[in-house]
């Protein structure tokens, strides 16, 4: 089921698997996370709709669960490409180029930080950190990290999905 459907609702298995997570911690706001992956491996990303049903399950407010789901850049609000690709902008990677790196993707890819591309291949995001200055500027591309970007470099890597 996807998000837009209907109102969103895990299945028995699903809710079996919160009720784990959550038995997990002394708090079961602690599962907060996990599930939040939960659900939107579930339903594909995380609408409004989403996380009102979540915070239901964890009988938090509506807002709290956005407040989480705004914070972290692993949770899509929008329907995901099929590859992310997430361009770091902290310090090194800005200084070592990030910032044009930004713009060659911008430009070849005809979207806008936070979009995907019209066909649904790729969602582009800048990002505040990927723990990887030493080989600035960097990005990840789904689970795979590169380093040392140039533009030609982007073009190949862009090259080599499907």
């Amino acid at each position: 089921m996807t998000a837009n459907a209907r109102s969103p609702e895990f299945g028995p298995e699903h809710l079996a698997e919160v009720r784990r997570l959550q038995g997990l911690y002394p708090d079961k706001r602690g599962a907060l996370l996990p599930v939040l992956h939960l659900a939107q491996d579930t339903f594909g990303y995380i609408s409004l709709e989403v996380e009102a049903y979540v915070a239901g399950l964890f009988e938090l407010s509506p807002a709290h669960v956005h407040e989480v789901v705004t914070f972290y850049t692993l949770y899509f609000q929008h329907p995901k490409g099929r590859h992310v690709v997430a361009v770091c902008h902290n310090l090194s990677c800005h200084l070592l180029g990030a910032k044009g790196i930004i713009e060659h993707l911008t430009q070849r890819l005809g979207v806008e930080v936070g979009e995907t591309t019209p066909d649904g291949r790729v969602t582009l995001l800048s990002v505040e950190c990927l723990c990887a200055c030493e080989q600035a500027p960097m990005m990840q591309v789904d689970d795979r990290y590169e380093g040392n970007l140039t533009p030609e470099k982007v073009d190949g890597i862009l090259g080599g999905l499907r």
